[in-house]
């Protein structure tokens, strides 16, 4: 069923029993006093039909509230109240640089009208039962009506927001010491992640500002102005999260730039790698390219040691050119020596062996 809780409450408390959406009108009506209060979790058309009708709920907004994915927003149907907010849901990960989601979102709808107010959840993780149980521990909240529950729930999203962006930026400043430290692992896929993700809060965030500010500022029958006062903190909250996320999407941009500075830095450096490499093995190439020509007399052609001559020549020419690229910084560390050392012994053994055993000669 998608009736997570359908509840009556009059001068604050709740009255005992289980009650349906229409019972609980039919009860509120002959006491004259109190509301109800029915949480939804995701419903289809069908789920919602019967509560529509009872509470007259306008088939505009429950259509918004049977689809989803709508923007946080507040509307006024004849004397009732739509509001759309968006839930967020920080994913725990070992660190944002592996992370494949970080930020997921949910919505929470609501009718609000003079004796009733109508939630509609989706996601899993947007549930209201503590709002709910903290509510009816102040009694005196639940006496001024239906919208203080609004304001709860508005009050209980929005703190959520303050502890997701606090987890956000510890994620910001864990990626900004991988991103200066020297050898760092992260890509720049990883910075579009976050910035992926700053772009999912911004869209939860910023859009409430207008429908907060409205609550505030406009006399309305459905909210008293008791609650305009505390929905007055409830902005300011707001706006406080959007100073941080706006912060935190400047120090994306820095990091992404240096992100990708550092990933430009690394393909110059491999391609002055490439290229001395390229360099030193055209020293040899040319040498073989011109005593591997078919011509009859050519200098020290049969010359018993012409062939280790060569390749010592190679060798040295070879080792020279290495040096010089070295010393200006063009073939990194001197890890390299690791693997050029053996070739160059081996090249030398080759030599030994061409003149203890006659290679090359002339038949």
């Amino acid at each position: 069923m998608s009736v997570v809780d359908c509840a009556v409450y009059v001068d604050g408390k709740r009255l005992p029993g289980r009650w349906s959406h229409a019972e609980a009108m039919a009860e509120v009506h002959k006491r004259g006093s109190g509301f109800v209060w029915i949480g939804l979790h995701e419903p289809d058309a069908a789920q919602i039909q019967g509560v529509a009708e009872t509470y007259g709920l306008h088939e505009l907004a429950v259509e918004d509230a049977v689809h989803a994915h709508q923007r946080p927003k507040l509307e006024h149907y004849n004397g009732m109240l739509f509001m759309v907010l968006k839930t967020l849901h920080y994913m725990a990960h070992e660190s944002p640089t592996t992370a494949n989601e970080i930020v997921e979102t949910g919505e929470i709808m609501a009718f609000l009208g003079l004796d009733f107010i109508v939630t509609v959840r989706h996601g899993d993780h947007s549930d209201l039962r503590d709002v709910r149980r903290d509510l009816e521990e102040r009694p005196e909240q639940l006496r001024v009506g239906p919208a203080a529950v609004l304001h709860a729930i508005a009050d209980r999203v929005v703190d959520n927001y303050l502890a997701v962006s606090d987890s956000f930026e510890r994620d910001i400043e864990e990626t900004e010491s991988v991103v200066f430290a020297p050898g760092g692992p992260i890509g720049a896929e990883q910075m579009y992640l976050l910035k992926r993700e700053v772009l999912e809060l911004r869209r939860a965030i910023a859009p409430l500002a207008i429908p907060l500010r409205r609550l505030v500022e406009t006399e309305l029958p459905t909210v008293p102005p008791e609650v305009r006062s505390y929905f007055r903190d409830v902005d300011d909250h707001l706006t406080m999260v959007a100073d941080r996320v706006s912060r935190a999407d400047e120090l994306l941009n820095t990091l992404l730039d240096a992100t990708l500075a550092k990933i430009s830095l690394q393909q110059n450096n491999d391609m002055r790698k490439i290229t001395s490499w390229a360099a030193i093995i055209a020293v040899p190439t040319m040498a073989v390219g011109v005593y591997g020509m078919n011509f009859d007399f050519m200098p020290e052609l049969r010359w018993t040691y012409g062939y280790p001559i060569v390749l010592a020549v190679i060798l040295g020419v070879c080792l020279l050119v290495y040096r010089a690229l070295k010393r200006n910084r063009w073939l990194g560390s001197g890890r390299t020596v690791i693997w050029v050392v053996p070739l160059l012994v081996t090249w030398l053994l080759l030599i030994v062996l061409q003149i203890s055993l006659g290679w090359g000669r002339a038949p």
